[in-house]
């Protein structure tokens, strides 16, 4: 296997840089640029020097033995000053040496896969670590990385094994009399197994939406201050706002970081009778994007409801409140937008707290498709225990859907996607 080698920070001027090297020769790379290479795990201030002699810079360097490493494979690290002259010097050096070669995107995190220093879902986490705007969409990372999901999947197939080998047991011994009626244990295995499966599978949509982004739409007549108050929520002039009725035609979304939560605003087209086209085309748009809306915040101007059917969830409020007087929203005096920032968080922070371990429709089709193998099984025994060999086989089928979770198979299909979203150094 090719020792690879890059730039681990981002380009550009910094303080460090690090660079990071792995494979079968990363110590080799020190041997060249130091001369020597310090003991495993400790910090060494060294010179770098090219073939040449001359001094590319003064870094400090750590090693890291096989199997203790970040990729499982003999690593080292150059923590260089920040300038892209230095780590470009260094980079072109380590270019001269046999067997070198720039990393590909993701290729570290790979060789950590690959060499079991991480499972599927760990690889997913550290991607959406990386990705992470919020402290919801961080807190949800690290416990992907921590490997939260393989731990559940692990208990589950433990639990489907043993009611598989017991089954299998009664096949053995078809012609003899078990001491034992093991049937109450696997029908308690395989119903402990189901329950857990239906639990994570309802908070899956929610776990998706903490990755993704919760939609907030707002949503009223024309002119009744929809533009206003996304901009009041966005604390800049994200829309067009003006006393002509029908300014807004397409829908105007604003990503906003709520208590932590991640949440895009929908400033959509008033909803009102038109001949006009293109407003009547931003009306459908308007209404088709307010019924996917997680949460959606509707103005009454004057007592009069918008033209859209109530859910009970809507957030429903008096709108230009510094116009009548009395108690609602003003986009343009600020009045209750505090309090719709809270109630937004607070709705959408309850519907966080059902969310799962599993976060991506990966998962989700994983756990279906062990749910459906699960439900076969017990099916079967519920048929006629003679058939309890084609049960236990159900079983197997229910466990191998649960690997793939966790990328002990099937997963060359997932594996291009996943890490040409990592950066070059990771």
């Amino acid at each position: 296997m090719d020792t690879i080698y890059a730039l681990a920070t981002a380009p550009g001027r910094a303080g460090i840089a690090v660079v990071r090297i792995s494979g079968p020769d990363a110590w080799a790379a020190c041997d060249h640029l130091t001369g020597s290479t310090p003991e495993a795990r400790r910090t060494s201030l060294r010179l770098l020097k090219d073939a040449a002699g001359r001094v590319l810079d003064q870094a400090v360097v750590i090693a890291f033995a096989e199997g203790a490493s970040y990729t499982g494979e003999p690593m080292l690290e150059l923590h260089l000053h920040g300038s892209m002259a230095v780590w470009n010097a260094v980079l072109r050096e380590l270019s001269t040496l046999p067997g070198f070669r720039p990393a590909d995107p993701g290729e570290f995190t790979r060789r950590a896969l690959e060499n079991d220093r991480l499972d599927l879902e760990q690889v997913e986490g550290l991607a959406d670590l990386i990705d992470a705007e919020t402290e919801a969409q961080r807190d949800q990372a690290i416990r992907a990385l921590s490997g939260a999901l393989g731990q559940v999947v692990e208990g589950w197939r433990s639990r489907l094994l043993r009611a598989a080998a017991l089954l299998e047991a009664t096949i053995d011994f078809a012609d003899e009399d078990v001491p034992v009626d093991v049937m109450p244990e696997v029908s308690a295995l395989l119903d402990e197994v189901a329950r857990a499966l239906k639990s994570e599978l309802s908070g899956i949509e929610v776990a998706e939406r903490i990755r993704e982004g919760f939609e907030v739409a707002i949503v009223g007549a024309p002119n009744a201050g929809k533009s206003t108050l996304l901009n009041a929520l966005a604390g800049r002039d994200a829309a067009i706002t003006s006393e002509t009725a029908g300014t807004t035609r397409d829908v105007i979304e604003v990503r906003m970081d709520i208590r932590g939560i991640p949440v895009t605003i929908l400033d959509t087209a008033g909803l009102r009778e038109t001949e006009d086209a293109v407003e009547g085309l931003g009306i459908a748009r308007a209404r088709q994007r307010a019924d996917r809306a997680d949460l959606r915040v509707v103005l009454v101007e004057g007592g009069v409801h918008p033209d859209i059917s109530l859910r009970d969830d809507d957030l429903v409020l008096n709108a230009k409140a510094d116009l009548s007087g009395g108690p609602g929203i003003s986009g343009l005096t600020g009045q209750g937008v505090p309090e719709l920032l809270d109630a937004i968080a607070d709705a959408l922070s309850a519907r966080s707290a059902g969310a799962g371990v599993a976060t991506r429709e990966r998962h989700r089709i994983a756990m279906e498709r062990a749910g459906v193998s699960l439900d076969e099984a017990v099916s079967l025994l519920d048929l006629d225990h003679d058939t309890a060999d084609l049960a236990a086989e159900e079983l197997r089928s229910a466990v191998r859907s649960l690997e793939s979770l966790i990328g002990r198979i099937d997963v060359e299909s997932v594996l291009g996607e996943i890490f040409s979203r990592f950066c070059i150094g990771k």
